[in-house]
């Protein structure tokens, strides 16, 4: 039996070179809510739910007091003319092991190679001890191409020494893209460590650089509003199931690397 279920939702789109931008649970949660915004500031449409085994075991309490599955969803936004559509990969979690983690990435590169796209780009958090006044975003790549490609004076590319292995989606995209000749970069935003912080400065930071260099016209009026929007849904739910999948994530690789891991992509 597979562990992994994939449902399409509604006529598989036609899309031009795809960019894949993907933002899941982690650190500050600064990839999740970035992405959650991009899906609903660009009114992006469903293209898949996925569930699986390899997701933490637990089930959400909905509104109407009936359970939901823990779920990562892919979406999709078509741009007119020749500019470069978008696959939103979003979602309440992560899978929980490094089996899992490696056969979500292969299936979402998979999804991205049958759009016939070549880019990665992939959000996180980078823990701090303390709350960043103007959290800095960083950013790191599978060649040396796609940084500079993405690096202005709004991100840092010397990485090297601020963070510990990248663990996880964030990371793992980046890094497998690679053996398929897909170019992907990965940029991190400072936020506080604790676990129930959200790092919406850290978020809006990394937001600032893909209206830039991605020319999405995001409306950073309505930014602030509509992330405190985003923020109560967050924390009634992920922060609940996303920090069974960190605790487990951080057990195993405290076992490895010691207790100087603190980063969670």
């Amino acid at each position: 039996m597979s562990t992994w279920r994939i449902d399409r939702i509604g006529k598989k789109p036609k899309l031009n070179n795809p960019l894949l931008i993907e933002g899941l649970p982690g650190i500050g949660n600064v990839g999740k809510v970035a992405v959650d915004f991009l899906i609903d500031e660009l009114k992006a449409e469903k293209m898949y739910e996925i569930t699986s085994y390899s997701f933490p075991h637990s089930v959400f309490v909905n509104e109407d007091n009936l359970v939901e599955l823990p779920m990562i969803e892919v979406f999709y936004k078509k741009f007119n003319g020749k500019k470069q559509d978008l696959i939103l990969l979003g979602g309440d979690v992560q899978p929980v092991d490094e089996v899992g983690s490696y056969e979500f990435s292969e299936k979402i590169l998979d999804v991205l190679e049958q759009f016939k796209g070549k880019e990665v780009i992939t959000l996180g958090g980078i823990g701090l001890a303390e709350v960043p006044k103007k959290p800095k975003v960083y950013c790191t790549g599978n060649n040396k191409r796609i940084i500079r490609k993405y690096k202005d004076g709004m991100v840092n590319n010397k990485l090297y020494g601020v963070v510990g292995p990248i663990v996880g989606i964030s990371g793992l995209l980046v890094g497998l893209a690679k053996r398929r000749n897909i170019d992907g970069i990965s940029f991190l935003a400072e936020t506080y460590g604790h676990p129930m912080y959200l790092g919406i400065k850290g978020s809006i930071e990394i937001l600032k650089v893909l209206d830039k260099k991605l020319n999405l016209k995001i409306n950073m009026s309505r930014l602030n509003k509509e992330i405190k929007e985003i923020e109560s849904d967050i924390l009634g739910k992920t922060e609940q199931i996303s920090e069974v999948a960190r605790q487990t994530a951080l057990r195993r690789l405290k076992g490895k690397f010691g207790d100087g891991m603190d980063y969670i992509g």
